[in-house]
């Protein structure tokens, strides 16, 4: 190792106590108030001369690692190398925790753990269990691995430009090219924040949606599941052969949750006999998708609340609004609004909703009669009790 009083002559800075380095960043945290280029050209030198008897098997080496970029499946490659070398198990994950590769058995008591990271996102994690004299070799193995992973997203992108032409076919109703022997479920997301105007902001907004269509396609494409998918809009869309429509979206949701931080909704089709009915699982999904309310949630048309659409309706909120303004009119401490909240949701008699209140059955009764009495109405005709119904749904979903 350099000698830390030998870049000390180098700089002329008087020698102290011996000590060495092994790092640039080792040799900067030692000479703190050290001129910062002065000491990283000298540092640099002194650590090439120290290495230059072992520079050609060091190059020998790192030509193998670059070679696993070059192969077919550079991801899988590159794992069975560190494996390889080291004597240990590697393994290459996905953002969203998949394994892609593994190789090998494990030695020695270290984990080693790496997570890669490209323009802030997460695009995957590399892993060693091997002796405790790796950590150099590992750390220079993960840049290599994002170059993996990132050659592996370009090439599911030049997948993904041919799948998108046969998908906007079949969401336009051209199904001349759909398959008609697999059943099928889209889904569609779409992020938090609207669509922006300015060119700059749309662009770099799209390209959000496309890194995300890359992962549930690779998400897919991992389980054997084959799947187009594209932008359309201000929409990421997935199409794929279906198996069991719930499991999956719920699978395609944990790995958009792992890939991204940014706030997004999910709404997924109920399962279609064949991808000829492309366009109404799109329709599906985005019904779906607009009832979504929770940040980061997914909802599933099978599940979809029918009567989220009329609650959430301008006429639902107007309707709340003229109850409640005529409730509180006549009832400013809003024992009336609680008795009739009470008396809709309650399945007893009105002896047992009366205890329930802790009130006299009679007082009960003489609010209920002023219910009616206030919103012109009798509590015994279905059609005004239905209309009561939805008018304080709608105050509930509103908060």
């Amino acid at each position: 190792m350099p000698s830390l009083n030998a870049l000390r002559s180098a700089l002329c800075i008087p020698a102290e106590e011996e000590a060495h380095f092994q790092t640039l960043e080792e040799a900067q945290r030692l000479l703190p108030s050290a001129p910062r280029s002065a000491l990283r050209a000298a540092a640099l030198r002194l650590l090439a001369q120290e290495s230059l008897q072992s520079l050609p098997a060091a190059a020998s080496l790192l030509t193998s690692l670059a070679a696993t970029l070059q192969s077919h499946r550079p991801e899988r490659e590159l794992v069975q190398w560190l494996a390889l070398v080291t004597g240990g198990q590697a393994e290459l994950r996905s953002s969203w925790g998949d394994t892609v590769a593994r190789a090998g058995t494990p030695s020695g008591d270290q984990h080693f753990e790496q997570r890669l990271t490209y323009e802030g996102r997460s695009i995957g994690s590399l892993h060693l269990w091997a002796g405790a004299e790796w950590p150099v070799l590992f750390g220079l193995t993960a840049e290599f691995a994002k170059l993996a992973r990132l050659q592996a997203a370009a090439a599911g992108a030049s997948r993904r430009r041919v799948g998108e032409r046969v998908l906007e076919a079949l969401l336009s109703g051209d199904v001349s090219g759909a398959s008609v022997h697999e059943p099928c479920t889209l889904a569609a997301l779409r992020l938090a924040q609207p669509l922006p105007r300015s060119e700059r902001s749309r662009e770099a907004h799209i390209a959000a949606l496309d890194i995300l269509c890359g992962v549930g396609e690779g998400y897919f494409r991992e389980r054997g599941l084959k799947c187009l998918t594209t932008v359309r809009g201000d929409k990421a869309i997935w199409l794929w052969d279906s198996q069991g429509s719930a499991g999956e979206a719920a699978g395609l949701l944990s790995a958009l949750r792992a890939a991204t931080e940014t706030d997004f909704r999910l709404g997924v089709s109920a399962a279609q006999a064949s991808q000829a009915r492309a366009s109404t699982a799109l329709e599906q999904a985005e019904q779906a998708l607009s009832s979504v309310r929770a940040a980061r949630g997914l909802i599933v048309f099978e599940r979809l609340d029918p009567l989220q659409a009329l609650l959430d309706g301008a006429e639902a909120q107007a309707l709340a609004g003229q109850l409640l303004a005529q409730l509180r009119g006549s009832d400013p401490g809003g024992k009336l609004e609680e008795t009739l909240r009470r008396y809709l949701s309650f399945a007893g008699s009105l002896g047992m909703l009366a205890t329930e209140l802790n009130i006299h059955i009679n007082t009960l009764r003489y609010r209920l009669s002023r219910i009616e009495e206030v919103l012109g109405g009798k509590l015994g005709e279905p059609a005004f009790v239905a209309r009561v119904f939805l008018a304080l749904s709608a105050v509930e979903k509103g908060h």
